[in-house]
């Protein structure tokens, strides 16, 4: 792992600098390069936006952590605003949820049925629900909910991290529920033991997955979702799907608010369904510094809008 990612992601957990920083105006400023604006409504516009561009989008509310149930079924009601905001405006938008965010380390059965009733109001809303993943000492318990969910909804994902050591065995465990995969990189500071740390060895590992799971949707056994801006990657999978002749709608592109606007677009309209991630609210320090590690040329965006 380079010393700048590093550095980052242990400065994700930094309760000090989060105080010292998320009230700075640069800071505030080079945050809402990834991000409309802290609020609900700012996401909801934006993923209107987005809509007439023909992009859909994936909303979540930042936060994560919460050790109560109390808290928990704040963050539980305010999803279920959530999808029903998107109904009654009619957008192509999915929600995607942490489960420390819903208090899993406050009640795993508890979460589990917070994520059941979500589910539930995600059908109804003609929407879909999707559950990230977070540090590698969650993905077990994380696994367990999916599991629970899916056995009785349709209209659940969970994302998977190529950087993991484990995702090809956990990615086969989950092949008989036709899972819906989010695949991504993966963003947190583990020990080599438990991931990857050179770049080149995700970025196989992840093609290998994608090349797995694009097999899957040629078989109708797994929905992938290819969570990336490498358009180099992109292109690979693109190429992948058309020699295996797997139907262009059986899998999707997401994409970071923010990042490669122009390539969303020009995805999209070459035929790939793209979503747009957005995300609001205001607990953003520890999700922006992991957003600065995945690629830590962007610090230099921060360094400018601070001269």
């Amino acid at each position: 792992m380079g010393l700048a990612r590093s550095v980052l992601l242990k400065a994700s957990r930094s309760q000090w600098l989060a105080r010292q920083l998320r009230e700075r105006r640069f800071f505030q400023r080079a945050v809402r390069r990834f991000m409309p604006g802290e609020t609900l409504d700012d996401a909801l516009e934006a993923a209107g936006a987005f809509a007439k561009q023909d992009l859909g989008t994936v909303l979540t509310e930042l936060g994560e952590q919460v050790t109560n149930r109390a808290d928990a079924a704040e963050v539980r009601d305010h999803y279920l605003g959530v999808l029903e905001k998107i109904q009654r405006r009619k957008l192509p938008a999915h929600v995607s949820v942490k489960l420390t965010h819903l208090g899993i380390d406050a009640s795993r059965e508890g979460c589990i049925q917070d994520v059941l009733k979500l589910a539930a109001r995600a059908e109804q809303a003609r929407s879909f629900l999707w559950i990230d993943m977070e540090e590698s000492r969650y993905v077990d318990a994380t696994l367990e909910v999916y599991r629970r969910a899916k056995t009785e909804w349709p209209n659940v994902g969970v994302c998977l991290q190529a950087y993991l050591r484990r995702t090809a065995k956990d990615l086969e465990s989950l092949l008989s529920l036709s899972p819906a995969i989010r695949l991504v990189k993966g963003a947190y500071n583990e020990p080599a033991e438990i991931a990857f740390p050179r770049k080149g060895d995700v970025d196989e590992n992840y093609r290998q997955l994608a090349s797995k799971l694009l097999a899957e949707a040629g078989r109708q056994r797994a929905k992938p979702v290819f969570g990336t801006h490498d358009l180099g990657l992109v292109e690979t999978i693109r190429k992948s799907a058309a020699a295996e002749r797997v139907d262009p709608s059986s899998y999707e592109f997401h994409m970071l608010y923010g990042i490669r606007a122009d390539k969303q677009r020009a995805l999209a309209a070459m035929g790939a369904r793209v979503r747009v991630l957005i995300s609001y609210g205001s607990a953003w320090f520890a999700w922006y510094m992991r957003r600065l590690a995945e690629r830590p040329a962007n610090v230099w965006f921060v360094v400018r809008n601070l001269v």
